[in-house]
C-alpha cells in the first residue's frame, strides 16, 4: 500500500472537487436543528493553505495527527458528538480547501453554518491576513448570528512565531469573535475550541422557533464528552 493510499484511509471524509456535484444539497442542512436535548449545528472552518484546518478536525474527531497532511480538494464532511452541560451537541463539520482556486466554492460552505472557526498559522503574518478577510467576508455574507473562533494554530512553533496572541486576541475582541491558540500537533485547545463553540450556540427554548432553526423530534444519541487537552 502506497502512503497515499494509506493517508486517505486514515483520513476518512466525503471529498468534492471543484467541479463535482455534492452527493446531496448543503442548502438542506439547516443551521441548527434541535430536538429535546439534542442539537445538530453545521461548523465550518476557514482558512490559508497550510494553516492546519484538517489536522485540527482531524485530531478533534479522531485524536490523530498525521505529519505530512494532503491539501484538502473542495471539501471534507465529519461529524463528531459531544456533551456540554445537559445537551447534547453533534457537529456537521465542512472542512474547506484553502487554496484560492476553490474560494468560490466557500458561500456553499458556511451559508446556513451556526458557527465557523477562522484558522490561521501563528508562524505566517500572511496567514493572519487572510484570516482577517475570511472574517470580513463571513460578517458580510454569513449568518448573523453565527459564532466564529479564531484560532490560532501551530502554538508549538513558537521560535518560529510571527503573529503574537495579543495582536490576534484585540483584533478577536474587536471583532465579535472568541480567540484561542491551537496546537493540532500536541493536542492544545484543540477539543477547547470546538467545547466553546458548542456552550456559545443559542439554545430554543421550548416554546420558541427561533429564525434558522427546526425543532424536531428525535432519540437521544449517544454523546462524546470533550476533554481538556494541554
Amino acid at each position: 500500500m502506497t502512503w497515499q493510499s494509506a493517508n486517505q484511509q486514515q483520513y476518512t471524509s466525503l471529498l468534492f472537487a471543484a467541479k463535482e456535484k455534492p452527493l446531496f444539497s448543503l442548502d438542506r442542512i439547516n443551521m441548527a436543528t434541535i430536538g429535546h436535548n439534542n442539537l445538530n449545528a453545521k461548523l465550518v472552518l476557514l482558512g490559508d493553505m497550510g494553516a492546519g484546518k484538517s489536522s485540527l478536525v482531524l485530531r478533534f474527531v479522531k485524536g490523530q495527527f498525521l505529519e505530512f497532511q494532503e491539501s484538502t480538494i473542495g471539501a471534507a464532511f465529519f461529524s463528531q458528538t459531544l456533551a456540554v452541560n445537559d445537551a447534547t451537541v453533534k457537529f456537521e463539520i465542512w472542512d474547506t480547501a484553502g487554496q484560492e482556486r476553490y474560494h468560490s466554492l466557500a458561500p456553499m460552505y458556511y451559508r446556513g453554518a451556526a458557527a465557523a472557526i477562522i484558522v490561521y498559522d501563528i508562524t505566517s503574518a500572511d496567514s493572519f491576513t487572510r484570516a482577517k478577510k475570511w472574517v470580513q467576508e463571513l460578517q458580510k455574507q454569513g449568518n448573523p448570528n453565527m459564532v466564529m473562533a479564531l484560532a490560532g494554530n501551530k502554538a508549538d512553533l513558537e521560535d518560529k512565531r510571527k503573529v503574537t496572541a495579543e495582536e490576534a486576541r484585540v483584533y478577536a475582541e474587536e471583532n465579535g469573535l472568541f480567540f484561542m491558540e491551537t496546537s493540532a500537533k500536541t493536542a492544545a485547545n484543540v477539543n477547547d475550541v470546538f467545547h466553546e463553540i458548542a456552550k456559545r450556540l443559542p439554545r430554543a427554548q421550548p416554546t420558541q422557533n427561533p429564525a434558522g432553526m427546526v425543532l424536531v423530534d428525535r432519540p437521544a444519541e449517544g454523546a462524546r464528552a470533550a476533554s481538556c487537552c494541554s
